[in-house]
């Protein structure tokens, strides 16, 4: 459930921080959310090592967390500047 929530709110925040910004500074929002989308990733990532996972385990769920909601940050990216 944990997993669902985060990937949900990481389209949410994705989905309104490319919509608010200008045309002009979507490339920039987009890539500042990829970056910033990393790092709360990585605390994830960080928080399900500290309460005895592996990294193999935690790896595919990291990946969906990071991947879902930059994939749909630059899919919107790429549709507003065509």
């Amino acid at each position: 459930m944990r997993t669902a929530i985060i990937i949900a709110l990481g389209l949410l925040t994705a989905s309104l921080l490319l919509r608010l910004a200008p045309a002009g500074q979507r490339t920039l929002a987009a890539g500042a959310f990829t970056l910033v989308w990393l790092g709360v990733s990585a605390w994830n990532l960080r928080t399900g090592m500290s309460h005895g996972y592996t990294f193999a385990q935690e790896l595919p769920i990291h990946l969906a967390l990071f991947g879902i909601p930059v994939a749909l940050a630059w899919v919107l990216w790429w549709r507003s500047s065509h």
